[in-house]
């Protein structure tokens, strides 16, 4: 039995067994081992993705408590077309039924059965109400969509008497249900993982990250291993979150030749993708443009170095290739590998520690620090006016080519931009904020996408207003920010591609994550951009104290669950799941944090107690700077 609702239901009886796989697992062990252990199922054991599990049939004469254990039990085992969940079904439910959704409650479903009536039984059957607290639903498109805190789950299950497999006598089944899978969280987080597919950002060569979820091992209803999933939902297209801000290259109606149920890298790590003739036609710079999406897609799947995507026309002729380096011209970011780590020092000007966690760096001219903090660490002021002179400024921005930077002055009332080089000039941009209150709010951080604009929010409660600057000069644009509904803008962070745009908004008493959807269209001459469709980033969080993008399609929070006391530092998707890193060591009083897409370099936060300190892939936090705040990675 599931752990969830081993708890939930306590004493109903077990309905699935667990075989081991072994080496089968590089198979999916979509049929039954010949041999292996069966025993029954502990919460521990529940909780490994390696764990095959099948369902067993319903018992002769079992009662509708069995039924129902039973089924609920079945959804979430690993047999083809889930022919043993069908069992508990009747006839036309089991045609009728579908399992391309699924309902994610947090402790797993609590099947009640109704009291009224002789035993719990209506006038044509027996009646369960099942309910749970639901944490979210992934939909056809296998999106994640995050419940709202405040709702709740109730459905109904209702069972008939009808003949026997053999004709004679009755038995108990189910003739209406709730639609789709209802799957417990532990039971979800081992069945299914969250993969970044990708999609060119409308009229760019970039990439964009669209997460979705796929099942880990063959999908019981298509007999698609997790490679052959995960391709076909990259040529299903994007979710209808992203899909207005981006576009697939493959043609309409581009699917797998018929019969692919287990694509496989080869022994040179190249994948081969036989298309239908939808695609056949397609000339060759539109061929390497479908190849990048599915070779960033693999890329994101598995830990191995993806060699090249071959894609195949119909008739098992070539349609092209792409190699892993040819792809690097579609890459979602194009960033330095070593990009600086910034902040700003006890002066109000800009510096950059070496991007490196032991400090050493092939340049000349950094000093040590000499605060009482990490002797190892390297700083050196920026070139250009924020590195050294008059003005001071409170945050910083760094281009994401780091030729440039944006601050916001120590008043919170102006934001100037600069080159990083020796003679640039400070500039002064025409963006103001009139907040009499300016200390405390004022200006946020600005940031940088990855199409050169410059963004910032001001947080003047008589006049609050996103704005961008295109190409970081000229002229600022008031960008209009649907879904708001009276909560404002504090905290401003753009994605690399440009696309997504993460928000902290303050209402009632509390700052909460919200990510929305970045939008060009044209209005005669005028290019218009404005932000739509904003959801819930962090759904489990309350009031988020700061966030940073740390992936294509993941980021970075500090803030307190909702009920919490504590400060938590966590990943989370852009979709609102929980990232599978989880939490991260805590460190006092964060009020910045920063990050960058490649996770091999060292998150940097301020801390209101330890000043910058960083926090290397696999070690703890130290600090790095004792005074000093506003860390920043480009971005």
């Amino acid at each position: 039995m599931g752990a969830d609702r081993g708890r939930a239901r306590g004493t109903l009886p077990r309905a699935v067994v667990v075989l081991g796989c072994g080496s089968l697992l590089v198979s999916g062990c979509a049929s039954m081992p010949s041999s292996g252990d069966v025993h029954s199922v502990s919460a521990s054991q529940r909780a490994d993705s390696q764990v095959q599990v099948y369902a067993v049939p319903p018992r002769p004469g079992a009662e509708p408590n069995e039924i129902v254990a039973g089924f609920l039990e079945a959804m979430t085992s690993d047999d083809p077309q889930f022919a043993m969940a069908r069992q508990y079904l009747t006839v036309k439910a089991a045609k009728d039924w579908q399992a391309n959704q699924v309902t994610v409650l947090a402790e797993g479903p609590d099947p009640q059965p109704n009291r009224s009536g002789d035993r719990g039984a209506d006038s044509s059957g027996f009646t369960f109400t099942v309910s749970g607290k639901p944490v979210a639903v992934v939909d056809k498109q296998r999106a994640y969509q995050p419940a709202k805190p405040q709702d709740t789950y109730s459905q109904t299950i209702h069972l008939v008497r009808q003949s026997g497999p053999d004709g004679t006598g009755k038995e108990w089944r189910i003739d209406a249900l709730p639609e789709g899978l209802l799957l417990g969280q532990s039971d979800f987080q081992r069945i299914y993982r969250s993969v970044n597919k990708y999609y060119f950002a409308a009229g760019q060569n970039q990439l964009v990250a669209d997460p979705v979820y796929v099942r880990q091992r063959t999908d019981p209803e298509t007999q698609m291993n997790l490679i052959t999933q995960t391709v076909q939902s990259v040529l299903d297209g994007p979710t209808n979150w992203l899909k207005p801000v981006v576009a697939s290259k493959f043609p309409s109606g581009t699917a797998l030749k018929s019969d692919t149920k287990s694509l496989a890298l080869d022994d040179r790590n190249a994948l081969k993708v036989p298309l239908n003739e939808r695609a056949s036609n397609a000339g060759d710079p539109q061929c390497k443009r479908m190849a990048a999406q599915l070779l960033f897609t693999l890329r994101d799947l598995t830990t191995t170095r993806i060699g090249q995507v071959e894609l195949d026309r119909a008739d098992g002729s070539q349609l092209c290739v792409l190699s892993g380096d040819q792809a690097e011209t579609y890459a979602p970011e194009h960033m330095s590998t070593t990009p600086g780590q910034y902040f700003v020092d006890a002066a109000g000007h800009v510096e950059r520690m070496r991007a490196d966690a032991s400090g050493s760096d092939s340049s000349g001219g950094g000093t040590d620090s000499s605060d009482g903090s990490d002797a190892s660490v390297v700083t050196e002021p920026v070139q250009g006016p924020f590195g050294k002179g008059e003005q001071q400024v409170r945050t910083v921005a760094v281009s994401r080519d780091e030729k440039r930077a944006a601050g916001v002055s120590a008043d919170g009332k102006a934001l100037l931009v600069a080159p990083l080089a020796v003679g640039g000039e400070l500039v002064h941009t025409p963006v103001t904020s009139d907040d009499k209150d300016a200390k405390n709010g004022g200006l946020s951080a600005p940031s940088w996408d990855g199409r050169g604009d410059l963004w910032v929010a001001d947080r003047n409660p008589a006049k609050p207003r996103l704005l961008r600057l295109a190409q970081g000069t000229g002229e600022p644009e008031a960008v209009d920010v649907t879904g708001l509904n009276g909560a404002q803008i504090q905290q401003v962070r753009m994605s690399a591609d440009g696309v997504r745009i993460a928000l902290l908004v303050s209402e009632g008493g509390h700052t909460t994550l919200r990510i929305g959807r970045v939008e060009r269209t044209e209005d005669g001459d005028k290019k218009v951009v404005s932000v739509r469709e904003l959801r819930p980033g962090a759904p489990q969080m309350e009031d988020v104290t700061a966030v940073s993008w740390a992936g294509r399609s993941r980021l970075v929070v500090v803030g307190k669950e909702i009920g919490g006391v504590s400060q938590q530092l966590r990943y989370v998707q852009t979709d609102g799941s929980t990232s599978a890193a989880g939490t991260l060591p805590s460190v006092n009083k964060l009020t910045d944090i920063a990050a960058t897409d490649d996770d091999r370099m060292p998150l940097v936060a301020h801390s209101q107690e330890d000043g910058i300190v960083r926090l290397p892939p696999g070690a703890n936090w130290k600090t790095a700077v004792k005074k000093g705040s506003a860390p920043a990675y480009p971005g």
